[in-house]
């Protein structure tokens, strides 16, 4: 007998219906009519020709082999999987993950790729939901109403999860009078009412139109539809850089002319990835991991204010030194970047590109420090932003990961996260999510601009943060945008493979050094306004030449002149009665020039730039100090090695003094006679072998240690004892290589 199942009780039916309309709602049970998933898309082409039902597997790949130019002698017009059947123009329902509702589209082409694949490229619809400015939004929306947008997107035939039926609110209203779908309506979650297209970003609408009357069953009227959707919901105000935007002359009246433009066959398009199925931005709350654990979302960290002093602006710039202080201070915000026009409008074409054609890019800026790099990066995305307040760009994210802010480069994951989602997630999960993110299609996805500045301080040893940044702007559905910025200009070439320096690209703006007139007309320009005319123009081409001599630092530049000013206001208020003028004139020349920054004040300023505390202490060392700095110096670059023994760095210093024959005076020191028996009152004989002062060089090593100059072991002077140099070596050669004591021992 066959087996009998339990019935089932009140409860577990309730549960079994709201499962049912659960998954009717989401969109899970709408299946392709009469469609086999064992079966394949096959393309129909306008002249009839359907290509024939091969179901074998030798006639696919015949299909595969076929030339492109036997392939573009037809033009292709609909696919076709068993009894389902799609269109140039149809609009259909594709598959979205977790059981999302489904995105509808319109299809505009049918593509195939080199690979073979079967795609297409879907023109959107948008819910009143998906619009970004809320500011601007219609409140007059309809339950069952969709914005067709100007948003395009490839994705495989596969995505499809069947037909979608679009209708004008006349015609919706006759077939359903209410207003409504039924609940239990099959055309649950089919069936839209369209009257207006939007641009989900600025919220820009067009007028409102019958659907009914609009001509979208071939592909020139679809090529028309995309032109008057894209130019009836841009912004009426002129754009700064100005790109040619395409006319909707044939559309009037809701309708296009009756003129039909030349069919073509799609182009082949490149495959950069695997295509699947488009999916909804998730919230936050609905995070999983590959696991299918949920995440938890943390919240910001607060913090509480501290009492800030807020500065009077009459008491800053109560003088002109406090006015020209704060103007010179490299902190200071100007109003525009001077000498840097080209790099500025080179950045800006490039970003401004990327973010309106809503692709990925991969941008290398390099050039020394102090160049404005930073400083116009984030003067063009002030600029963009601007453009996107007066509703003539997309709008898009902007995210800086500073290389030296972050103590592990992998956190760059969790900010570039973070900025896309708003939620704080580790590096590994964060890496996680973005790979899904950025392989997956969107066609809500705003456009990200990442600033990766100080790019020598993200190289990790196998390099995968680098491959990663550079490679996702790669992706199809990215619209990842990466501005590399470094210091030097061979930076891929020299510390990156050639897999990462490949992904790079070839977009690469270099910022040259400051050249002398650039830097003072950068000072000037920060002194424009200041009374008094306290800077002698001698003195800024005096710095300008000094700085752009070495390194064309326009920081360097404006702290000189900075200090300048401020040891001329001392010298004012040091000043505290005139001197008498002499017969020869001195003393008027001195008053005049008293409060004012020269020549000689600017050159004062250099010389305590370059010359640090470290540096002064190092050249008022005794001499028992400098040999034994000098002859740890010389130990490790012969032995490659940072520690020494104390004993062998003096056997080392005994050895460079036999060497430096010409110094009587570093022999004198180092090489006297061994200390006389007190018993025998006996000096040694002059054949006797002569030693190091070891008590000598020892104290030496003691000071050096209590200094930070350098380690010692467990701080004593025992031969046995480790050494090692504290400080740079630069600093150390930099100090000796003018000492006429030691100048000779490898200085």
């Amino acid at each position: 007998m066959p087996h009998k199942t339990a019935p089932l009780t009140p409860r577990q039916k309730r549960a079994q219906q709201n499962e049912k309309a659960r998954k009717l709602l989401a969109g899970a049970n709408l299946r392709q009519d009469d469609s086999d998933d064992d079966e394949e898309y096959e393309w129909i082409y306008e002249e009839g020709n359907e290509s024939a039902d091969e179901g074998d597997e030798v006639a696919s790949k015949k299909r595969k082999r076929q030339s492109a130019a036997s392939r573009q002698e037809r033009t292709i017009i609909g696919a076709k999987k068993g009894s389902f059947r799609c269109m140039i123009g149809d609009s259909v329902l594709l598959k979205a993950e977790d059981g999302n509702p489904p995105w509808v589209g319109i299809i505009l082409s049918f593509l195939e790729d080199e690979d073979g694949d079967m795609a297409a490229d879907f023109l959107w619809f948008s819910s009143e939901k998906e619009i970004v400015n809320k500011t601007k939004k219609r409140s007059d929306f309809l339950p069952n109403e969709m914005y067709i947008t100007p948003g395009t997107d490839v994705n495989a035939l596969a995505s499809i999860n069947g037909k979608a039926t679009i209708m004008s609110e006349t015609a919706f209203k006759k077939k359903y009078p209410t207003g409504k779908l039924p609940k239990k309506s099959k055309d649950q979650g089919k069936t839209f009412i369209c009257r207006r297209g939007c641009n989900t970003q600025s919220a820009i609408y067009t007028d409102e139109f019958d659907w009914e009357n609009l001509q979208h069953s071939t592909l020139a009227d679809m090529e028309k539809l995309v032109n008057w959707l894209k130019s009836g919901t841009q912004s009426t105000k002129k754009r700064k850089v100005g790109r040619p935007s395409k006319a909707d002359g044939d559309f009037r009246g809701g309708q296009f002319d009756d003129d039909e433009a030349e069919l073509e066959t799609p182009r082949k398009k490149q495959k950069h990835s695997a295509v699947s199925t488009p999916r909804k931005v998730r919230t936050p709350s609905k995070l999983l991991t590959p696991s299918h654990k949920r995440v938890i979302v943390k919240k910001p960290l607060e913090f509480t204010p501290l009492g800030t002093r807020v500065l009077d602006p009459d008491h800053v710039e109560s003088s002109p030194f406090q006015t020209a202080r704060s103007r010179l201070h490299v902190a200071a915000v100007p109003t525009s970047l001077p000498c840097r026009e080209d790099e500025f409008t080179s950045v800006y074409s490039h970003l401004e590109a990327a973010i309106y054609e809503g692709t990925g890019a991969c941008i290398y800026i390099s050039g020394t420090p102090g160049t404005g790099k930073t400083a116009t990066v984030r003067e063009v995305v002030a600029q963009l932003n601007a453009s996107v307040m007066a509703d003539e760009l997309d709008d898009f994210i902007f995210v800086e990961i500073n290389g030296m802010k972050v103590t592990d480069p992998h956190q760059s994951y969790s900010l570039l996260w973070e900025a896309l989602k708003g939620d704080r997630v580790s590096p590994t999960h964060a890496l996680d999510l973005l790979e899904r993110e950025f392989n997956h299609p969107s066609p809500r996805r705003v456009p990200c601009v990442v600033l990766m500045d100080e790019l020598d301080q993200l190289v990790t040893k196998n390099q995968s943060v680098m491959y990663n940044f550079f490679n996702w702007p790669g992706l199809r559905h990215s619209r990842l945008i990466v501005l590399a910025v470094a210091n030097t200009m061979d930076l891929p070439e020299r510390t990156l493979s050639n897999k990462i320096s490949s992904r790079l690209g070839l977009t690469r703006i270099t910022f040259p050094g400051y050249t002398h007139d650039q830097l003072m007309k950068i000072i000037q320009s920060r002194l424009e306004g200041v009374p008094g005319n306290i800077v002698e123009p001698d003195a800024i081409q005096f710095a300008s030449r000094k700085v752009a001599a070495v390194s064309g630092d326009a920081r360097r530049a404006l702290d000189i002149c900075r200090r300048a000013v401020e040891l001329a206001e001392s010298e004012l208020l040091s000043q505290s009665a005139p001197n008498t003028p002499s017969k020869s004139g001195k003393g008027e020349k001195l008053s005049k020039s008293l409060g004012r920054v020269t020549i000689a004040t600017v050159k004062r300023a250099i010389n305590e730039a370059t010359t640090s505390p470290l540096q002064q202490y190092l050249r008022a060392l005794p001499l028992g100090a400098k040999v034994l700095l000098a002859a740890l110096l010389a130990k490790t670059r012969r032995t490659g090695i940072g520690e020494s023994v104390l004993g062998e760095v003096i056997d080392e210093a005994k050895r460079m003094c036999k060497m430096d024959t010409g110094n009587q005076k570093m022999a004198e020191f180092l090489l006297s006679s061994s200390t006389p028996s007190f018993k025998t009152l006996q000096y040694p004989s002059k054949h006797q072998q002569k030693t190091p002062r070891v008590l000598g060089m020892g104290a030496s090593a003691i000071d050096l240690m209590e200094a930070g100059i350098i380690g010692l072991e467990a701080r004593k002077t025992d031969r046995t004892g480790k050494i090692r140099l504290s400080i740079g070596e630069e600093d150390v050669k930099l100090a000796f290589k003018d000492d006429l004591e030691i100048k000779n021992l490898g200085f």
